[in-house]
């Protein structure tokens, strides 16, 4: 009898197709899904030139969490076979708030206010204290929010540091 021998089959190189999401805050630390192909036997992540922390799932997908960076890098997944192809992923700087148009309005909340900072287009809330605040992005200078029911003061506080904004009780109240 003569032995048999396994073929070795290679490995893919990989290809990435989607970066979920394609963009973070500046300091890092966020989950990214890096979906794709022959995403086995991963060596490295890299976003530009800092290498993430990555966790296999199937040959198709990477749980990763993106490094601290600026600006746009490209994000490629290095396996024992070669190195994928390159997506983009944006660094958005942490967003500031220096005003409002009013610091105070009914405890009713439905008064519209004037945010005004910088870097908030990339807003994905605005929150008076615990409450969320529906907006309009205006620009990355401003955002039109109307004021939620409340009572107090809210507190800085959140992504940005906040601006103080009372609660005034209604006549009557």
């Amino acid at each position: 009898m003569s032995p048999t021998t396994a073929a070795v089959v290679p490995l893919a190189t990989p290809a990435i197709s989607s970066l979920t999401p394609s963009s973070g805050p500046t300091s890092g630390g966020n989950d990214v899904v890096i979906a794709g192909t022959g995403l086995s036997a991963v060596l490295s992540v890299h976003f530009g030139s800092s290498t993430a922390t990555f966790a296999e799932v199937p040959s198709t997908r990477l749980n990763v969490i993106a490094p601290p960076g600026s600006g746009t890098v490209s994000v490629n997944v290095t396996t024992v076979s070669g190195t994928s192809n390159s997506l983009s992923y944006i660094y958005f700087p942490p967003p500031t708030l220096t005003s409002l148009s009013v610091t105070s309005g009914p405890s009713s909340g439905g008064n519209s206010v004037t945010l005004t900072g910088t870097n908030l287009s990339a807003a994905t809330s605005v929150r008076f204290g615990p409450s969320s605040a529906t907006f309009t992005v205006v620009s990355s200078t401003q955002i039109i929010a109307t004021a939620p029911p409340g009572t107090g003061t809210t507190t800085p506080g959140g992504t940005s540091a906040g601006v103080g904004y009372t609660y005034v009780a209604s006549p009557g109240s």
